[in-house]
């Protein structure tokens, strides 16, 4: 069973092809500047291709990727007919999935429903699909919801101190997202410690531009910190995270902003770019750090610590704590963060190992022997999870 995953963006479609039977993969690729002018990056084992071609819509990239997946030179398949399903990465799915789901027309109709609690990336999950099934009649489309994974939360985590009715009116709540990286490296993580997955307990650390923690019991999601929107929770590379409410109607006063514009400079001026003025890149951050620049050292310090408080909080919330998971970008590749996390959390057990910390680029333990809790590096493989879920939903 060969399963195309797809995650469109705005403007950029990543793709990857893997075989079921072995969870192998295939090829994977990306599309770039849809709707500009269209790059297209192929990878198949040694062959590694990149092409500029025109992409006015995500169906123009669509087909493309179809036509490098059966290409006599670089492709991996005799035909599209090889393709058993495809599976969409999409970000929200409200409280109406609490798992992956076969596409139907009342499906589309609930996905294009959350538009509105996640503009930025429902529509164009939702164009993917659309051309997909335009050029794959008859393909199965399956819809992998980022929020599905958080279904699980207790209401006493998912609800907000609001007036009640606005709950059961717009549905304000917290909802989560990341679910399928952070279903990922908890499963690993029990996988590691050579533990059952529903006996263990996890904090799941996303971080990349776009962070998220998650407390993971037994298997299921119990906190998050993201919430109706991407914007709550961690500082991020441009997002506010967590802030105090009454900061929107004050600087929508004090600079004459609109309510869009307060909430545009929360997502896209804030975090590590707004804090530092460097960037929102953590290389960059580190290296300016590295130069004495006390405002990138400001913006690291503060991501590190709110990081180690989410951890501590979700020891507490789960009675107990086996395992901080790091993954993504950050996660898996920045020593120095982790270790500035973990120096604030040596009262749960945890001992990091400096030279094991040093090393990247694979699945490692990096505590001392004898660490009562331990400190894994997992990278995330949100793809895998997409398409295990596909074949599952068909099933």
């Amino acid at each position: 069973m060969n399963v195309l995953v797809l995650n469109c963006g705005s403007s950029s479609l990543k793709y990857q092809l893997l075989e079921m039977d072995t969870e192998k993969l295939l090829c994977k690729g990306l599309c770039e500047r849809i709707g500009i002018d269209g790059i297209l990056k192929h990878s198949a084992g040694e062959k590694n291709i990149e092409a500029q071609l025109p992409m006015p819509n995500h169906e123009a990239a669509v087909k493309f990727v179809m036509e490098a997946l059966v290409d006599k030179a670089h492709g991996v398949l005799a035909s599209m007919a090889d393709i058993s399903a495809v599976g969409h990465r999409v970000v929200h799915g409200g409280e109406q999935f609490s798992d992956s789901v076969v596409v139907t027309g009342e499906v589309e109709k609930a996905i294009e429903d959350c538009c509105e609690l996640a503009p930025l990336h429902n529509p164009p999950n939702l164009i993917g699909i659309r051309a997909c099934k335009k050029i794959m009649p008859g393909v199965p489309q399956v819809a992998v919801f980022d929020t599905a994974f958080h279904a699980a939360m207790p209401e006493k985590a998912y609800l907000y101190a609001v007036p009640y009715e606005m709950y059961e009116t717009h549905k304000i709540r917290k909802y989560g997202f990341h679910g399928t990286s952070h279903k990922y490296v908890s499963m690993a993580a029990a996988e590691m410690l050579g533990k059952p997955y529903n006996k263990v307990k996890t904090v799941t650390c996303h971080l990349g531009n776009g962070a998220s923690i998650c407390a993971v019991d037994g298997g299921r999601s119990v906190d998050t910190t993201m919430g109706l929107t991407p914007l709550e929770g961690l500082a991020m590379g441009t997002r506010s995270g967590d802030i105090d409410p009454a900061v929107i109607p004050f600087i929508m006063q004090k600079e004459n902003l609109s309510a869009h514009e307060a909430v545009d400079i929360l997502n896209k001026k804030s975090g590590m770019l707004g804090v530092s003025g460097v960037s929102s890149d953590f290389r960059d951050l580190s290296a300016a750090e590295e130069k004495g620049n006390e405002r990138a050292k400001a913006a690291l310090d503060l991501f590190c610590y709110r990081v180690a408080k989410y951890v501590g909080s979700y020891a507490a919330a789960m009675n107990g704590l086996d395992a901080v998971v790091f993954t993504a970008g950050v996660g898996e590749n920045h020593s120095g963060v982790r270790e500035r996390v973990c120096r604030y959390l040596g009262f749960l057990g945890l001992d990091i190992d400096d030279e094991k910390n040093g090393q990247r680029g694979q699945a490692m333990d990096i505590s001392k022997d004898g660490a009562k809790v331990r400190a894994l590096v997992i990278p995330t493989n949100e793809e895998l999870v997409i398409a295990r879920d596909t074949k599952e939903a068909l099933a």
